[in-house]
């Protein structure tokens, strides 16, 4: 499903235009992505957690020239599973 398809698809559970659906898609997007940028943890129970991990340094190999190079530290968004979610994509 992409951007397009998950708007459609809120608009027609929602009973709602398309127009609004993609400004509430769009809303919630900027509210995470606001959310990570100031490090904050986003939890919606029953779905996941969105939070920002630290990726230490470390060394990798440059695959053109087969030299070591180290990989700067970095943070990356990261997304962790509900349990409600897990036992919807994957029941026992």
């Amino acid at each position: 499903m992409n951007k397009t398809e998950l708007i459609a698809s809120v608009a027609d559970k929602a009973n709602i235009t398309k127009k609004a659906a993609s400004d509430a898609v769009e809303a919630v997007f900027a509210s995470i992505t606001d959310a990570l940028a100031k490090g904050d943890k986003v939890t919606i129970v029953g779905f996941g957690t969105f939070e920002v991990r630290a990726r230490a340094e470390r060394q990798g190999v440059n695959p053109s020239t087969k030299e070591p190079i180290t990989i700067p530290a970095t943070r990356v968004p990261a997304f962790k599973p509900g349990k409600s979610l897990k036992e919807v994509v994957a029941p026992k």
